[in-house]
């Protein structure tokens, strides 16, 4: 989790909608191009998710995922079990989710090895220190891991194992380790000389694969620099992850007041990496994103709050998180980012698209689903210049393509109460796009996402009839697309 300061307040209450005015302009600005994803956990609480909702890889494929993000822990790590010495292999957790995953999107996702095996810690403990801090026994298990899904396998205690994918699906994305600056009581040197172990290992099996580095969380933007002063190994993308609070009492005007922070997180980070030349224009990508981080220690109290209930952030899919997720889109493409991850995929109301145990669509799943379909994913889109009533409550985002078309979002994160709204339910905004700078279109449509979206079949594109002045009504937290066709 990350956090920031800054961010709107109010724009107003009552019944009338508050009328706002966007301009935009043809001056074109900086790039932007955010590709988007979501996660899955495999792991002994969720990994029959695909055997009780086989259908549910069709929603998966239709979000057109980049990368889908997969971090298997605890029975989700395939060598070992917890409190013990054990060596021995069992994928049956891990591949419950692996292999559906495999086969939809781009078939191309990406593996984060998140943990070692328990008894490559101290006392057989995945929450220990490591044991051997050259990492040459983790590398080795890295190692397996790409035979596994990469090269037709390995040999183990007189048994193959391999992937039942290969060799039509493999993987060629791989993240080395999750958050270190709060596991294992790693340094950001001991895990630069980790990385620098696993990755040259790893290729010696499969040089065509590609790696995420340092993958950061919780205000760890330093250890980017130390990271590439050090790093000799191959870095394809650096990663890091932000949630707005850990705590479901913070108000809704303390959760946008982050976006701020993951920023200039982005920025920091962006800039330790290129004190060192070769990574100059290595990507950064944020592979976990939500509203809250918090979840249940396992007797139903707070990770993150000691002594106080857990209790699941409705906002991570109720309207509320269609003004802040295009809110979080627009600021870090903005800034740079390339691919932004929704964490995760299914789970409960706080963090998934789709209910863990039904596999029932959430309005989070809409908002995600609309932001990557929309917004192309090419070379050439650029941020078009504006002007607006009112940048404290409203998030606009007019980006043009190479082929002319224009986008306009405006993203509705105006809080009627700053002081108590908790899931509040937004102010009613009517907002006045004019785009007659941008000369004349043949086609248009308005697509919004609120309260009133049905979640089930999720929104409808209106055809609207191109016009110099066009109105978007956003009915409290919501966000409105204008799709312009030339």
């Amino acid at each position: 989790m990350s956090t920031g300061g800054g961010g709107g307040g109010g724009g107003g209450g009552g019944s009338n909608p508050t009328p706002a005015t966007v301009t935009v302009s043809n001056a074109k600005g900086v790039a932007f191009s955010v590709a988007m994803s979501t996660s899955f956990q495999p792991a002994e609480w969720d990994y029959t998710f695909f055997q009780q909702n086989s259908s549910a890889t069709t929603p998966l494929g239709n979000l057109n995922p980049h990368h889908i993000r997969l971090q298997g822990i605890s029975q989700g790590v395939p060598q070992g079990s917890e409190g013990t010495n054990a060596t021995a292999w069992d994928f049956s957790i891990l591949d419950a989710i692996v292999q559906p995953v495999l086969g939809v999107g781009d078939h191309s996702p990406e593996f984060q090895i998140a943990k070692a095996p328990p008894f490559m810690y101290a006392n057989d403990n995945s929450s220990a220190s490591f044991s051997d801090l050259t990492f040459a026994q983790f590398a080795g298990y890295a190692q397996n891991l790409v035979e596994y899904y990469n090269t037709g396998g390995f040999t183990a205690n007189g048994q193959t194992y391999v992937s039942a994918a290969y060799p039509t699906d493999k993987i060629t994305w791989w993240g080395i380790y999750n958050e270190p600056s709060i596991n294992n009581s790693l340094s950001a040197a001991q895990y630069t000389t980790m990385y620098n172990a696993l990755v040259p290992a790893m290729q010696s099996v499969d040089n065509s694969i590609k790696f995420v580095g340092l993958e950061l969380c919780c205000g760890s933007e330093d250890w980017a620099l130390t990271f590439a002063q050090n790093v000799t190994a191959p870095v394809d993308v650096v990663a890091a992850h932000y949630y707005s609070s850990c705590n479901q009492k913070d108000t809704d005007a303390m959760l946008l007041a982050t976006v701020p922070g993951f920023v200039n997180s982005v920025q920091t980070i962006h800039t330790n990496i290129e004190t060192n030349p070769s990574l100059a224009n290595v990507p950064v990508w944020v592979t976990e994103n939500n509203v809250n981080a918090d979840f249940s220690s396992g007797n139903g109290m707070s990770a993150c709050n000691p002594g106080q209930t857990f209790v699941d952030d409705a906002r991570g899919s109720s309207p509320f998180f269609a003004g802040w997720r295009p809110y979080v889109f627009s600021q870090l493409g903005q800034a740079g980012v390339q691919a932004l991850y929704h964490w995760d995929f299914a789970a409960d109301p706080q963090f998934g698209e789709v209910n863990g145990n039904n596999g029932a669509l959430q309005l989070s799943y809409w908002v995600d689903y609309e932001l990557g379909q929309i917004f192309p994913v090419t070379a050439g889109s650029q941020v078009l210049g504006y002007t607006s009533s009112d940048t404290s409550d409203l998030e606009t985002l007019p980006v043009i393509d190479s082929d002319g078309s224009v986008i306009v979002m405006v993203a509705n994160h105006a809080v009627a109460n700053p002081s108590t709204d908790n899931n509040g339910p937004g102010v009613p905004f009517s907002v006045t796009v004019d785009v007659s700078a941008l000369g004349s279109f043949s086609n248009a449509n308005l697509l919004i996402i609120d309260k009133s979206t049905d979640v089930a079949t999720g929104p409808s594109a209106s055809s609207i009839t191109p016009a110099p002045q066009i109105t978007m009504d956003l009915n409290g937290y919501s966000v409105g697309f204008l799709i312009l066709k030339p």
